[in-house]
């Protein structure tokens, strides 16, 4: 990789000419629906992508990021702060931006949510925008949106989520590298697992050495559903504030590994750990978890739709009496943990090909729990694994 920022404080940026890409793109949508300038705002990098994708620098811990991108200019930040502290995000890690404009407005303080509102209707006024196109309304508070359409009577806000989306789901080549950064991260820390866990130790401590290997190794962001129970006894999907269980011998330990790599962009694997001998019906499980994400894998090809994939997939558990798949069979994946296409009915984006999809089916009753989780690149010839860590539970003695 080349081209991109070079300064101390940034470990990985992306190249330039990827950023120029991506907003040539945009601008191209801008024009086809007549937008004058586009409005996104994130405040977390999980399911915060917008901002990133635009700018390579993230919004995070709940702190607003708002993006102003004009069709005929470069972009105007909004964030947190006031002088005599500098404006945010710092001038050496931006490209494409013409104004940062600090304000001290706060979340939390409801006292506060006219302030940002009141710049951004200032700025569109004095540019006379007429058509203003809004990416993503549900990353954006009530008082944010409503207060811009209060000071802007006169103005057609139009909902440009699906323009983006559809750029953002198909990944260039410079985006592949950093995906398969972080899905190479993966593989190795599942690989290290079995040095990484032992008898005795409280799922936190696992989940503390996990942050570490992968921090070290140029992960930004973790999430991990870490739990463990007595093999024959249900384990699954868990959150960080109830992973306070001592892992003994004996016990199954399911770990989703869902973090992000060099630069910034998502992967995610799923696997089960054994510190004993599996029980036959979760060998069984498993064994139809993986059986239906190759389904789904087979069927994920240039033209497909989720919808009739996830059809498909129903009636494949209907006919081994199981119920039906209704929260998130499989989705895409970028900067944001989940992105479109999700594998939903009610989701309208065809595959194409260049898109990184997560596959994750679960079969469970009440005392096994089985979800097999890996990412798939779609190509012409239909969708591949990328993860390469073994599809199977692991034992270790």
């Amino acid at each position: 990789m080349n081209n991109g920022i070079k300064h101390e404080r940034v470990r990985f940026s992306l190249p330039t000419r990827e950023l120029e890409r991506r907003w040539q793109a945009v601008r191209t949508a801008m024009k086809d629906k007549d937008i004058d300038i586009i409005v996104v705002q994130n405040n977390n990098k999980w399911l915060g992508g917008y901002v990133r994708w635009f700018t390579d620098v993230s919004a995070q811990h709940g702190y607003p990021m708002t993006i102003l991108f004009p069709a005929n200019d470069e972009m105007t930040i909004i964030s947190h702060g006031s002088p005599p502290l500098p404006p945010a995000p710092p001038a050496y890690a931006l490209r494409g931006v013409r104004e940062r404009i600090p304000v001290p407005y706060m979340r939390t303080l409801n006292y506060t949510d006219s302030m940002e509102p009141e710049t951004i209707a200032a700025i569109i006024k004095a540019r006379n925008d007429k058509r203003i196109g809004i990416v993503s309304p549900g990353n954006m508070p009530y008082p944010f949106l409503a207060g811009l359409k209060e000071r802007l009577p006169h103005v057609e806000f139009v909902d440009f989520t699906d323009e983006i989306d559809g750029i953002k789901a198909v990944k260039s080549e410079d985006e592949w590298y950093f995906i398969r950064k972080a899905v190479e991260l993966q593989d190795r820390l599942c690989a290290a697992m079995p040095v990484l866990m032992r008898p005795g130790m409280y799922e936190y401590e696992v989940r503390q050495r996990m942050v570490y290997f992968l921090e070290e190794q140029g992960s930004e962001e973790q999430l991990f559903s870490l739990s463990s129970a007595p093999i024959g006894s249900f384990a699954g999907h868990t959150w960080v504030q109830f992973q306070n269980r001592r892992i003994e011998r004996g016990d199954n330990i399911f770990i989703m590994i869902e973090v992000n790599g060099p630069g910034g962009m998502y992967g995610e694997i799923a696997r089960i750990w054994c510190l004993g001998e599996p029980t036959r019906q979760l060998l069984d499980f498993w064994q139809l978890a993986l059986e239906g994400q190759k389904l789904i894998a087979s069927l994920s090809k240039p033209g497909a739709r989720p919808a009739d994939i996830l059809a498909t997939y129903n009636e494949f558990l209907a006919e081994k009496g199981f119920p039906p798949e209704n929260r998130l069979l499989a989705h895409g994946q970028g900067y944001d943990l989940v992105e479109r296409p999700a594998y939903r009915p009610e989701e309208k984006m065809l595959l194409q090909t260049g898109m990184n999809i997560a596959i994750h089916p679960i079969v469970m009753n009440e005392n096994t729990y089985a979800f097999c989780c890996d990412n798939y690149i779609i190509k012409e010839d239909g969708a591949h694994l990328l993860h390469t860590f073994p599809q199977e539970i692991i034992v270790i003695d």
